[in-house]
């Protein structure tokens, strides 16, 4: 990205500096930490405000910044000359450069990705599936919000073909005005869970929320969903443009066929194309749906299944998603410590008492968080996916977590079911590492608030934290 600082001025409706159609902005960056020579710095507001921090963007390299009218006076005396483009709202200023940039400058095809569950993983196969085929920039680890998207946007080179931006929300009103920034071409929902229901109450709120990104999809664009959920069937209705949808249900428009799950890769046929066999690098069939809809993301811009096929058998995956690794005692860990519902638990507690050992298997669940006022019931509900014949012991971690403990009561004697509460982790750790052998195979996941990245590390580490 390459602008000068006039045009961007003109652009955000800001006063144009002195000389600042010489000065020239090769990148944005709102941390004034890692601000790169010839960044434009944003001050957002946080935990501290941003605008405190214009002064050292400026020290670490940065050829000018948005500042709001209420620190532009003072701002402009603590830097001097240094050009300040004075904005009603940094953020907003933020949110008409990118739309510049993605719409004038660039103009890409764009893919916009959101769901409860599964939009990295989507976005990731969708970009390693156009790129064989187009010149592709993606979302960067999570920068899925409304400082994120911006930022994705600007960070392409000018030669882009195709944007695949992955867009996340916690609140009603989020994604429309991300859609309406980015006006993708396709839009598409992977599945609606229980990802944020502490703020929507519903799944049908929910649902009503993941809607909004086709809030900005354009006319002869096309809505892409997951077809098994009856939610978004029912909202699909009221969409005007193209749509198709994907699932393991064969109604769909793209169907999976004889899905075939291993330890470390899910073999997997579709209805449109039986005589080409898919591979995935991962386990689950609810990764198979993440790779269906990505396929039919791909047919939209024409890639061949074949290409498809080999692009997915070798796509990389964002880290720290589900992944296997061993343990220091021997055992096989299947690590997903980065997020938590209770719809993605049964997801992964279905395909892991699939997997074959000569030993146990072990479920390591920490607190689903932010389930609001149903997190009992939904910890609790958890019992019916857990059975002593295909999981034999389950070891559960911190508050919410004790309603499942006691459900499963009934099911699981006390040698076999353990509970733990969020001050006790080095206990957790000290009965697994006592616990847990070669032939194991260990599940661990739960909401990253919970960090059971110290759970994993002590196992991988044969020793506790």
């Amino acid at each position: 990205m390459k602008m000068t600082l006039d045009t961007i001025a003109s652009v955000v409706g800001a006063t144009a500096p002195a000389n600042a159609d010489q000065v020239t902005v090769t990148g944005v960056c709102f941390d004034a930490r890692k601000v790169q020579q010839g960044d434009l710095f944003v001050p957002l507001k946080g935990h501290r405000d941003g605008h405190e921090f214009i002064e050292q963007a400026f020290a670490g390299g940065a050829v000018a910044s948005f500042c709001d009218h209420a620190h532009a006076e003072s701002t402009q005396s603590r830097v001097g000359t240094a050009p300040l483009l004075v904005v009603d709202d940094p953020l907003k200023a933020l949110h008409a450069w990118a739309r510049y940039y993605l719409l004038i400058k660039v103009n890409p095809k764009v893919v916009a990705i959101t769901g409860s569950n599964g939009k990295t993983t989507t976005k990731d196969m969708t970009a390693a599936i156009l790129a064989s085929q187009y010149r592709v920039v993606k979302t960067q680890d999570n920068f899925n919000n409304a400082i994120g998207v911006p930022i994705t946007i600007l960070s392409m080179e000018p030669n882009t073909e195709v944007l695949v931006v992955e867009m996340g929300m916690d609140h009603f009103g989020e994604l429309e005005a991300l859609s309406t920034l980015a006006e993708p071409d396709v839009a598409v929902i992977t599945m609606i869970g229980e990802a944020h229901i502490e703020f929507f109450k519903t799944r049908d709120r929910i649902a009503d929320a993941k809607m909004e990104i086709v809030s900005g999809l354009k006319d002869d664009g096309l809505f892409v969903y997951n077809g098994d959920e009856p939610l978004l069937r029912e909202r699909a209705a009221k969409v005007t443009q193209d749509q198709v949808t994907f699932g393991l249900a064969p109604n769909n428009d793209l169907a999976a066929e004889h899905v075939q799950p291993f330890r470390d890769h899910t073999e997997f046929d579709v209805s449109r194309w039986p005589d080409v066999h898919f591979s995935i690098p991962m386990m689950g069939e609810y990764n198979v749906n993440n790779a269906l809809a990505a396929i039919l993301v791909g047919r939209r811009f024409h890639v061949k299944p074949e290409a498809m096929r080999d692009a997915l058998a070798h796509f990389k995956a964002t880290h720290n998603r589900t992944e296997w690794l061993k343990g220091d005692a021997g055992e096989s860990i299947l690590s997903d410590v980065y997020n938590s519902n209770p719809t993605a638990v049964r997801a992964v507690l279905h395909d892991f008492v699939k997997v074959p050992t000569k030993g146990r298997r072990i479920a390591v669940l920490g607190d689903m968080l932010e389930l609001g006022t149903a997190s009992h019931d939904l910890h609790a509900g958890l019992a019916d996916a857990l059975d002593p014949d295909q999981v034999n012991c389950v070891y559960l971690y911190g508050p919410e977590m004790h309603a499942l403990y006691t459900a499963l009561q009934a099911k699981y004697d006390g040698q076999h079911l353990f509970y733990f509460a969020e001050d006790d982790q080095s206990h957790l750790e000290s009965q697994l590492l006592d616990g847990v052998y070669s032939d194991d195979l260990v599940l661990i996941k739960g909401s990253h608030g919970m960090h059971l990245e110290n759970v994993l590390s002590a196992l991988l580490n044969g020793s506790r934290e």
